[in-house]
């Protein structure tokens, strides 16, 4: 089995995308490959026009929005895209955006921003998946 962690990003709010860019470092940090499979709404959050405007939280936490990017503000912590474009720099992290949702979308590759390795579809994603150590779904 090979050194790898394979994550589903089927959420695209801030703390699930900030858990899953948290992981990918994680497992990068300990010498892992990580491939993460964005889908539906974790794919919608990587479209060029969202990639930087997304405050949204999960319907959990949601009152907890406001404070905690403010928070995250005064601390300077990176946000989910920096950290997971850090990962990216430190080791092999690739991000796979769903085919099947693009289509879905009516929309293509390059709507997307540029932190999206390729397109694949399930099956492609599953493959590589079972040969991980650690599979998520954030």
């Amino acid at each position: 089995m090979a050194n790898r962690m394979s994550i589903v990003l089927f959420s695209g709010t801030v703390d699930k995308m900030m858990a899953a860019s948290v992981m990918a470092s994680g497992g990068v940090m300990m010498g892992m490959d990580v491939d993460i499979f964005a889908t539906f709404y974790g794919l919608n959050s990587l479209r060029k026009e969202n990639v930087g405007t997304n405050t949204r939280f999960s319907k959990d936490f949601e009152e907890m929005a406001g404070p905690m990017m403010m928070m995250m503000k005064q601390k300077h912590t990176p946000s989910w895209y920096d950290n997971l474009k850090q990962a990216k720099e430190l080791g092999n992290v690739k991000v796979h955006g769903c085919s099947m949702t693009a289509e879905l979308m009516g929309l293509k590759k390059d709507d997307y921003d540029p932190i999206i390795d390729d397109m694949c579809g399930v099956a492609t994603f599953v493959d590589s998946a079972q040969n991980s150590q650690i599979t998520l779904f954030i």
